[in-house]
């Protein structure tokens, strides 16, 4: 720990998380998810993991928010729903809510409702919808909520190029982000309260009529 840090706990304040959330399946094996989430979370809030899979990160947000908290796990697979769901109640989960539902339909989680959105590798893997689902993240946050929105895989492997990411953090007032290669970024919603801008959605609109295009031969 460097001596600027060292004073920064001297007077009490907290240090700033600065790692990314991992993506990447090698290195899960040698972590511990739970101390990648704590930074995030704190006991008794309301949290939902989009594109939760079957449960890697879930599990760790259930223990930091505790009994007293909720889990919204949501993933568009059923089989890894209902996994995480038999996972969940062989372990005595009972603070996890698995739902089957892509991320751009959340009506079952109330507007201003959650305090931490895990959206980690989410919007990469999703081949459309993803203007709504970015609206939809918006819409659940809490006016003091926060969001971790991560990518993955760059095009053709993955969905969202950098233009792209960098028009979704534009929907977003961005706490702390990633390097030029590092697509990562903890976002909170814009004090003016107003709804999403029409630019995100227009310029993906766009860019998906250039590679549909493309791939037509035009």
């Amino acid at each position: 720990m460097s001596l600027e840090e060292n004073k920064k706990l001297e007077v009490g304040k907290e240090p700033q998380p600065r790692n990314q959330i991992n993506l990447n399946p090698i290195r899960r094996l040698f972590e511990n998810p739970q101390s990648s989430i704590e930074p995030y979370v704190k006991k008794g809030q309301v949290v939902a993991d989009l594109g939760c899979n079957t449960g890697y990160y879930t599990f760790a947000l259930a223990e930091c928010v505790g009994p007293e908290g909720r889990v919204y796990a949501v993933d568009l697979k059923e089989d890894y729903v209902r996994e995480l769901e038999k996972n969940a109640s062989e372990r005595g989960y009972g603070n996890i809510e698995a739902q089957v539902s892509s991320a751009h339909d959340l009506s079952f989680i109330g507007d201003e409702s959650i305090d931490f959105v895990l959206a980690n590798g989410l919007l990469c893997n999703m081949p459309d919808h993803r203007p709504s689902a970015v609206n939809e993240i918006r819409r659940i946050l809490k006016p003091t909520g926060k969001a971790y929105l991560s990518l993955g895989a760059h095009p053709p492997f993955g969905f969202v190029d950098r233009p792209e990411w960098e028009k979704i953090l534009e929907e977003f007032t961005v706490e702390r982000r990633g390097g030029f290669l590092q697509r990562w970024a903890v976002v909170s919603k814009k004090d003016n309260g107003e709804q999403m801008s029409g630019n995100y959605v227009e310029t993906s609109k766009r860019h998906r009529l250039r590679k549909l295009r493309k791939w037509l031969g035009e």
